[in-house]
């Protein structure tokens, strides 16, 4: 099982989103505690600018970018809309 740690910009990206994207952040996020490579979350690699990060998705076109720390510790940076959380 792995620990979550919530960065500033995560929670203000969260408030935003609609109250029906907030339960399925909330459901993939327990998935990601338990196995951060679990199929249903589609987790990739990023590279360029978010290098050393990962993804994954919440529906279709959310994403959440997140990096591994030490100790089995999850830092979630950011979530947005899949145009977006790229730039």
């Amino acid at each position: 099982m792995y620990s979550l740690i919530f960065g500033k910009t995560f929670f203000s990206s969260i408030k935003k989103l609609d109250k029906g994207l907030k339960i399925k952040t909330d459901k993939q996020l327990k998935l990601l505690q338990q196995n951060p490579f679990h199929p249903k979350l589609h987790s990739k690699y990023l590279h360029g600018k978010l290098d050393n990060s990962y993804s994954f998705r919440v529906g279709k076109d959310y994403r959440v970018v997140f990096r591994f720390m030490q100790n089995r510790i999850i830092q979630l940076l950011t979530i947005k809309h899949r145009k977006e959380v790229y730039k």
